[in-house]
């Protein structure tokens, strides 16, 4: 039962939330009335029930309207959806109970909020999160503040992971990574993405995010010194020019940081742009936005030189989330280079608060947007059914690219596309009977094939037959969602039988081999050497006589497959130890040797993990950050088992590492001993290039943990013209 105390800890979360609702409730007291009244049922409905914090639960509802206003600015519509968001789920309440209450829209936009029921009941192809995933992304059709709302609610979810199991913080890190900060990227809210990011980070690595958390903050004042020195020349000219402005440091976020760190596999020191200037300059009449950006930039090259292959104009082309900016890049004091943001206040709210912000500005009469055209281009691409949950939400995801180019018809017309789109993309783009019928293109007047990747800028005339139709293979020469959608829709019909042909072929195969079924291990093996991501893609191929198997024996003896360890186990603690190990009493750790090692990741004793149960109660083990393992668990967060290295004597694993320096006589030879001889580790391959002086030299070998592999790579980093030493990490 709750106390005096919990009454008003959701009393004064309530009075918070008025107060801030004062903006959007403009003195009108039914909208006020409206907000109460919504309060008041939510508060009835979840009295008595507290979180896994132990707060009263309703501090949950009213922690995501505060965000709604605060950080998204919505309006009372929304809070009221927000205040409701989990009585349809958590209670004895119906939509059509909202309905009568507080009319359609607000009882539609709860439904869009609520997780589907009875999910059990689905095919087994599904996923219970891809399905609650689908239902919500189809009210982006209709009401696109579902979404926002969601992502408020994920963001306060985030904010109070800490009373959460580790299990469950996989799940929900999964889901935040794969689809969560995409789409709050896309949809402009960038304060929000990076939180997303950091606080995944957080959970997933309290360690490294802590380490790197410290280092920016030692850093601070001397990077604030520094900006203070590069802003200190500009401040009169610009005032003297009329304008008026805010100048500011922005700081890269952790995540940011670590992620450059790994991609880059460089360490903190060596991360020079941790920080852009921002100048945001007061413009009412946004004809005159850009004209003044171009101003700023001519005053600020009067004092420092600029870096031309570093200008963005994203003020003549904006982002597809709505983005405007001019951003720019000055050789600043010291030799050190220096991004520079320029923006209006509008355009400054935008990039801040995102769609809501930018149906603020929004009039009559303004023109189609980059962000109107990619909800319109979500709402075509929901148009097309999509049975499976999954292969809807990978689906959805590829709208969600961030790296973009942008090419042209002969005729002038602008189309934005993903990085790596290709001109089959783009003639999809422009409408799906000219992709059905493309037979090649034009590019920049040089003849060019259907996968022809494009670059930003290029001009594109697509070639057609009246003959052509599209065929199988060509989903390997597309990235867009629509090209993807349009040659899956032209082969739907006859797509199942493909399918079970090719599964009926590839098992004939199997059999020749003693191999009676398809097990996940097998998949795992497999998939990979023909290209393929997921099962049905792979059988589908077979099926269209585009993958041959006359390799296929050579590929099971293949060493791909990691062979089970005998002396290393894993201690297993399961969601479900009852349904999951069919145990006859409690059980909460228990320790396997039967499992596999992701070919993705190659994790080894030592590395934090993630363990997964596949179909056939194998245990598939990732690294945490494993890009494929977050995919997974934002998917299929049931299958997540809790996994950690125990402490007996262990068996090598392999791992790959890489090397680059100055060449010399002799050093591969010093390279090799240290690994064969003084650390006595097996080399399963080695392959070393060099070109002017400098080689590159990758190498898998097997080692026993983390620990070991860590002192030999500091052992070679020792060796004379050895520059660095890093693992590589994943398997592209």
């Amino acid at each position: 039962m709750f106390t005096e105390i919990d009454k008003a800890i959701i009393n004064d979360d309530f009075e918070k939330l008025l107060k801030s609702s004062e903006t959007i409730i403009r003195g009108d007291e039914e909208r006020k009335k409206l907000i109460i009244k919504a309060f008041e049922i939510a508060n009835n409905a979840h009295w008595g029930v507290r979180r896994k914090s132990g707060e009263p639960y309703m501090t949950h509802p009213l922690a995501v309207a505060q965000i709604t206003v605060d950080e998204i600015g919505l309006g009372v519509k929304s809070v009221c959806a927000a205040l409701l968001h989990d009585v349809v789920e958590d209670t004895d309440m119906t939509v059509e109970d909202l309905k009568v209450i507080f009319g359609e829209k607000i009882a539609t936009m709860v439904d869009g909020l609520t997780k589907m029921k009875n999910v059990g009941e689905v095919a087994q192809t599904n996923s219970e999160q891809a399905l609650n995933f689908k239902k919500m992304i189809y009210t982006l059709s209709d009401d696109v503040r579902v979404i926002l709302i969601k992502l408020a609610d994920r963001l306060h979810n985030m904010r109070t992971l800490d009373s959460m199991l580790p299990h469950k913080k996989a799940k929900i890190v999964g889901e935040t990574l794969y689809f969560f900060a995409p789409l709050a990227h896309r949809l402009g809210l960038s304060k929000i993405k990076t939180e997303l990011e950091n606080l995944s980070f957080k959970h997933s690595y309290p360690k490294e995010y802590y380490t790197i958390e410290y280092k920016l903050n030692e850093s601070s004042t001397e990077r604030q010194e520094y900006i203070n020195r590069f802003i200190a020349p500009l401040l009169l000219p610009l005032q003297e020019k009329g304008f008026e402005f805010t100048l500011e440091g922005r700081e890269k976020s952790p995540y940011s940081v670590w992620r450059k760190m790994q991609t880059k596999r460089i360490p903190f020191e060596e991360v020079y742009d941790l920080f852009a200037i921002r100048i945001i300059f007061k413009e009412n009449n946004p004809s005159r936005e850009k004209e003044k950006c171009w101003q700023i930039y001519s005053v600020i090259t009067d004092r420092y030189t600029p870096k031309p292959d570093r200008l963005r104009d994203w003020l003549s082309i904006p982002k597809n989330n709505g983005y405007e900016a001019l951003h720019c890049t000055f050789m600043g004091p010291d030799g050190a280079w220096v991004e520079v943001q320029i923006r209006s206040e509008r355009m400054d709210d935008i990039a801040e608060k995102g769609f809501a912000a930018h149906w603020k500005y929004k009039g009559d009469s303004t023109p189609e947007t980059e962000l109107d055209k990619w909800i319109g281009k979500v709402r075509d691409a929901l148009s097309t059914p999509v049975e499976d949950a999954v292969q809807f939400l990978d689906e959805f995801k590829l709208n969600l690219y961030t790296s973009e180019i942008v090419a042209f018809t002969p005729s002038g017309q602008l189309f934005t596309l993903p990085k790596g789109a290709t001109t089959l993309d783009f003639a999809y783009e422009i409408h799906t009977n000219l992709g059905n019928k493309m037979i090649g293109a034009k590019v920049n007047y040089a003849l060019k094939p259907i996968d022809y990747k494009l670059e930003s800028g290029d001009q594109v005339e697509v070639i057609t037959s009246q003959k052509t139709e599209p065929k199988i293979e060509w989903l390997d020469s597309v990235v867009t969602a629509k090209a993807k959608n349009a040659i899956k829709s032209h082969f739907r019909k006859n797509l199942t039988n493909v399918i079970a042909k090719g599964i009926e072929l590839f098992n004939e195969e199997l059999a020749k081999y003693g191999i009676k079924n398809s097990s996940s291990r097998v998949m795992h093996k497999v998939l990979p050497e023909y290209g393929c991501v997921k099962k049905d893609e792979f059988y589908s191929k077979i099926g269209s006589g585009i993958i041959k198997l006359d390799n296929l024996e050579q590929v099971l003896k293949s060493n791909k497959i990691i062979k089970r360890t005998n002396f290393w186990s894993l201690d297993l603690v399961s969601v479900n130890p009852f349904k999951l190990f069919g145990a006859t009493k409690p059980v909460t750790d228990i320790s396997t040797e039967n499992f596999d090692i992701a070919e993705c990741c190659n994790p080894i004793p030592e590395d934090e993990i993630v363990a997964f149960k596949e179909d056939d109660g194998d245990i598939l083990v990732h690294k945490k950050s494993c890009p494929i393992a977050i995919n997974h668990a934002a998917k299929y967060g049931n299958k997540i088992v809790q996994a950690n290295w125990s402490t007996k004597s262990s068996m090598s694993y392999l791992c790959k590492i890489k090397l680059t320096g100055s060449d010399r006589v002799g050093i591969l030879h010093e390279v090799s001993q240290i690994i064969a001889t003084q650390f006595n580790v097996n080399i399963r391959n080695l392959l070393f290039e060099t070109h002017n002086n400098v080689f590159e030299c990758n190498i898998s070998i097997y080692v026993k943990n983390y620990s070991a592999l860590k002192q030999l790579m500091s052992l070679i980093q020792k060796i004379k013209g050895v520059d660095k030493v890093s693992r590589i990490e994943y398997n592209k």
